[in-house]
């Protein structure tokens, strides 16, 4: 397995950011794509970031990121994901500002999401948010609250439903995060051999910047990564 200590050099604070995201870069396969959380991070540190590459931002907060965004408007190529705790209430909001939204986390958020994704001119890109443990401070379905709920979220033809999105819950060892990581991938497949005409798994968003080799080993196809690229948070 994976050894979490050979990332330690990039939390440098007197690292660059675009030496940090450089040397990441280097060591990912060329399938896993590198969303930089930027959720408290300056819209200049976003520029750094944008500099070295980067071109997938990840945001917590809508009314954060819509100040942001329109910082940074000139930059016409960076596509938003929003990665937070979505309120319904927040929902037409989100759905107009980010090309993705990878913490749907119940079929009522869903289907809200749908009802206002019938008005725009592309679908758009979404992750269900699972939790595969216990976890109180975590959003999301378990394995068999989604199993009962695939047939109703099939029929959601408005949004783009692009595969799974996990947090483990703070405290486990690697060996256990590696387990829900290998889990979430197990699911995924498990629904894609279904041949759901709406439901597609492509993508695994899992993996931050504490454990995202694991994610990687287990199948991720996104990871999120804000400390490890921007040092830390600073509100």
């Amino acid at each position: 397995m994976t050894d979490l200590s050979t990332n330690s050099s990039a939390n440098n604070p007197s690292t660059e950011i675009g030496d940090r995201i450089e040397q990441i870069r280097k060591t990912l396969p060329s399938h896993v794509r590198l969303i930089a959380i930027s959720k408290t991070v300056s819209s200049d540190a976003i520029r750094q970031a944008y500099a070295a590459g980067i071109r997938d931002f990840g945001e917590s907060r809508v009314q954060e990121s819509s100040v942001k965004q329109a910082e940074l408007k000139d930059l016409t190529d960076i596509t938003w994901h929003f990665i937070g705790h979505l309120q319904t209430n927040k929902a037409k909001k989100a759905i107009a500002q980010f090309q993705w939204i990878h913490s749907v986390h119940s079929l009522n958020l869903a289907r809200r999401l749908n009802d206002l994704a019938a008005d725009l001119p592309l679908l758009p890109k979404v992750c269900l948010q699972v939790k595969l443990v216990p976890d109180a401070n975590k959003y999301g379905w378990s394995q068999s609250q989604l199993l009962d709920d695939l047939p109703q979220l099939n029929l959601l033809d408005a949004l783009d439903i692009q595969g799974l999105m996990t947090i483990p819950p703070l405290g486990l060892s690697n060996d256990e995060t590696y387990e829900i990581y290998r889990r979430t991938a197990a699911l995924a497949d498990r629904i894609r051999q279904k041949d759901w005409s709406h439901l597609q798994m492509h993508h695994l968003s899992m993996g931050m910047s504490g454990d995202y080799p694991l994610a990687i080993q287990a199948g991720a196809t996104a990871i999120r990564l804000g400390r490890i690229l921007f040092g830390e948070r600073h509100r």
